[in-house]
């Protein structure tokens, strides 16, 4: 076998090996926006597409006007389902609301993200099941206060 071919071949390989890693980075940032839209947009099938049904959603939120957090708050993937059905659904969201998703790691079956909202920081645990990623932990906050934004 001649050497061009050789290289085409590895080429090819290798190529198809990072168009798959591609793949999939995208599938998790794409379950991640399905999460954010579906909330953002009303639309909760997105996050019965996206969300696995055992979920497991902690977070820490306090009021704008005050810098203590209220207590842990627990959500289910059902009662994740009916917020998405009913946050916005007046429509007071701004069409440009915040929404930055980064994807931090993504292995062949487990995955890490993170979302900036309007209502704060959502850290994912994302799992792969059969061909389809899905959020089965999150971890959010609102903004921290002001004065305590500083990264350590």
């Amino acid at each position: 076998m001649e050497t061009k071919q050789l290289l085409l071949i590895l080429t090819l390989i290798l190529g198809f090996n990072f168009a798959d890693a591609q793949t999939d980075k995208e599938q998790v940032e794409a379950a991640i926006l399905d999460y954010v839209e579906g909330i953002y947009e009303v639309q909760p099938e997105r996050i019965k597409r996206s969300v696995h049904p055992e979920l497991v959603k902690k977070g820490f939120w306090r009021p704008k006007d005050q810098s203590a957090y209220k207590d842990e708050s627990v959500m289910t993937f059902d009662e994740l389902v009916d917020l998405a059905g009913k946050w916005n659904a007046k429509g007071w969201l701004p069409k440009d609301a915040l929404k930055v998703v980064e994807v931090y790691d993504v292995q062949d079956k487990t995955a890490v993200g993170k979302l900036t909202a309007h209502w704060g920081t959502d850290y994912f645990h994302l799992a792969k099941y059969g061909d389809r990623w899905m959020i089965t932990n999150i971890l959010w906050q609102s903004p921290a206060p002001m004065e305590k934004t500083a990264k350590n």
